[in-house]
């Protein structure tokens, strides 16, 4: 009845349809989208961050408190309105690659400081305040995200899974403020289970995104919060080199500023660690060719863009191994967490002939 109704819409379902068939797919999975047809003003033209911050708090507002169900499938609705306003202005030209990817981090970014708000003031309805500090500072809340992976190298995908590392402030003091007190390292276990829960939740919309965690500390045996002190300690004495290389494209996404600027300088000490060259290189051309094994299914006449040799994956370990090796001397490689920039990076640091470069850029992006 509305494409009936309205021609001008249908015409747009059917260049976009044209364009793209992951867009049609997306609309077919989500007939609420058809709406978006209507206004090709905003169809076309992705909101900057701080307008879909308003937008998602606006929506969020008109929702009971305690409706979690119905907060959750607007949270779903919201990031699908605006992964399709991406994806339109993508098929249709308006918007370059790494734009593209900005704004789908963007959108995860806006996402997850809205989720971690909720859970948090839900846990101080039935739990109190938790107790944190860094030393003598009190922390704000005392918990951030950290983003690792696609997120947290700006390089997200219309399918991309978000890799997390959730880091707390927390004292072993009880919560304060209401009769349910509980420990309050153990509010921020349950505050990093309630995140999880929310962002994963199936509703009726869908769910908001996958989610890992096995970048943690320990991996998937490691709890689930860890101390920022924990954390970095670990980094500095028990982490791996692929644990290292993950760090490269990790940074604080939302949470506490004082827990973010931690992980920020703990982050440049672990990476600006002078390494061995022979050894660096035969653990990460080592960890290069496990992955191999495990993640390439060989097809004959098929090249994975992916996992193949001289694929993504390959520029990716290629630009890692280049900043562990030189961030020592050069510290402007800890500025960046994604590929493109570290490159040009490595040309303005000396580190990598501009040719052989851009060659890799192009490649990447390509």
């Amino acid at each position: 009845a509305l494409l009936l109704e309205n021609p001008t819409a249908l015409s747009h379902l059917v260049k976009l349809s044209n364009a793209s068939p992951w867009i049609a797919s997306f609309l077919a999975s989500h007939p609420v989208l058809l709406d978006e047809l209507l206004d090709p003003r905003t169809l076309y033209q992705p909101p900057p961050k701080n307008e879909m911050k308003k937008g998602l708090l606006h929506r969020l507002a008109l929702i009971a408190p305690d409706d979690l169900e119905y907060q959750i499938e607007q949270l779903c609705i919201f990031k699908q309105i605006n992964v399709l306003r991406v994806a339109t202005a993508d098929v249709t030209g308006t918007l370059p690659l790494m734009r593209v990817s900005d704004y789908l981090s963007e959108i995860a970014e806006t996402i997850l400081k809205a989720v971690v708000d909720l859970a948090f003031d839900h846990l101080v309805s039935k739990h109190g305040t938790p107790a944190c500090r860094l030393g003598d500072q009190p922390c704000q809340r005392g918990f951030a995200v950290i983003a690792y992976g696609k997120l947290g190298g700006l390089e997200l995908g219309y399918g991309s899974d978000l890799d997390l590392v959730f880091l707390h402030a927390g004292t072993h003091e009880q919560t304060s403020g209401v009769k349910r007190a509980i420990d309050s390292a153990q509010f921020f276990n349950r505050l990093g289970q309630r995140v999880i829960h929310i962002l994963t939740a199936h509703t009726r919309a869908g769910k908001a995104y996958e989610i890992d965690m096995r970048l943690r500390p320990s991996g998937s045996s490691g709890i689930l919060v860890s101390h920022i002190d924990a954390f970095s300690q670990y980094q500095e004495t028990d982490a791996w080199t692929w644990e290292h290389q993950a760090l490269i494209k990790a940074r604080p996404i939302c949470g506490d500023d004082l827990i973010a600027d931690r992980f920020e300088k703990s982050r440049a000490q672990v990476l600006a660690r002078r390494r061995s060259g022979r050894e660096l290189k035969e653990e990460v051309i080592g960890m290069r060719e496990r992955m191999r094994k495990e993640l390439l299914k060989p097809e004959a006449d098929v090249f994975d863009l992916k996992q193949d040799v001289g694929a993504m994956v390959d520029i990716e370990f290629l630009v890692q191994f280049l900043v562990l090796q030189n961030s020592h001397k050069h510290p402007g490689l800890l500025r960046w967490t994604d590929n493109v920039r570290l490159l040009q990076t490595l040309i303005e640091t000396g580190t990598l002939d501009e040719i052989t470069a851009h060659q890799l850029k192009h490649a990447y992006l390509i």
